[in-house]
């Protein structure tokens, strides 16, 4: 089949090297966002320059020449792997057998642009990714297939995603091709009675309130370990906390340093504590919290909010 690929970073680099695994296919073009002033190349561009597939990067596509440009790739398909563009129903429609999109959830669960974050933070056990079928509303077309897995109560953004979902969703791109070529690709409906939405998680969202249960904090933690990253403030300091492990009961009010060890920086929380291992302060480099304290950054009794 005549395919083209739309997608950024690794994850569409990583899809883009999968599809040409299979010489059946051939990739006709690769679409990426366009160049930032000052960053390096997306991976994706250059991937594909190097393998000599031709690049486009409208920055929409609102424009008749755009979508005449892709109409002229004459393709079966766009898989579309990891793409903050929208494209609209003129251009998805355009290859033969129209476009299928990727979403690191199980849909409806989870629509939106932070879909591995949310779910840690709300302390959910189970997650996966889905291929759908784009339509004009966010993440809602009927589903092609989806994989599932369990989110372990230590996992962090890195650990569901990287580990998991990311190679697993990049192993499924043959699959999603093949579902395709036979001619007869499943079409699930999504159950809008179960949908979630989420906006995009920030930096108000990863502030931490001691005086949560533990289990709510801990999941904040690690459901924004590596970015946008936990943070909270001790005096006039920002500190961000990232890799930390959830303890038991102590003696101290909520955000309350109660010990300092070779193992980490112990805080107090309602109903238990957390062991905080690596930090960063604002401006600073990451850094383990026990050199931190080492240098004059915490001491037992002082106080985060």
């Amino acid at each position: 089949m005549r395919i083209i690929v739309m997608g950024q970073q690794a994850f569409g680099k990583d899809a883009l090297a999968k599809i040409l695994q299979n010489d059946r296919d051939e990739v006709v073009a690769v679409y990426c966002e366009p160049d930032r002033e000052g960053k390096p190349l997306d991976p994706i561009k250059d991937f594909a320059l190097e393998k000599g597939i031709p690049v486009h990067q409208p920055a929409n596509f609102k424009s008749q020449e755009s979508l005449d440009t892709l109409a002229a790739l004459k393709a079966d398909l766009m898989v579309m792997a990891f793409v903050n563009v929208f494209v609209p129903e003129a251009a998805r429609d355009m290859p033969t057998h129209g476009s299928i999109c990727f979403h690191p959830s199980l849909l409806p669960l989870h629509r939106g642009p932070s879909a591995v974050n949310w779910p840690i933070i709300f302390g959910s056990t189970q997650s996966g990714f889905s291929w759908f079928y784009p339509t004009d509303g966010l993440d809602e077309g009927d589903v092609l297939m989806q994989w599932e897995c369990p989110i372990g109560p230590d996992d962090t953004v890195i650990d569901l995603y990287f580990k998991k979902i990311y190679p697993a969703a990049i192993d499924s791109v043959p699959d999603v091709v093949d579902a395709f070529r036979d001619g007869n690709p499943p079409h699930m409906e999504q159950d809008e009675s179960k949908a979630t939405y989420e906006y995009r998680c920030k930096k108000k969202d990863a502030r931490i309130d001691w005086s949560k249960p533990v289990d709510e904090v801990y999941n904040r933690i690690r459901g924004t370990n590596p970015a946008p990253g936990a943070w909270a403030m001790h005096g006039d300091l920002e500190l961000q906390i990232f890799d930390s492990a959830k303890a038991g009961a102590v003696d101290g009010q909520a955000g309350e340093v109660v010990s300092v060890s070779d193992d980490g920086v112990t805080i107090a929380a309602h109903g238990g504590s957390i062991l905080v291992k690596r930090v960063r302060p604002k401006g600073g480099d990451k850094q383990s919290a026990t050199d931190f304290a080492a240098a004059g950054g915490l001491k037992a009794g002082d106080l985060l909010v």
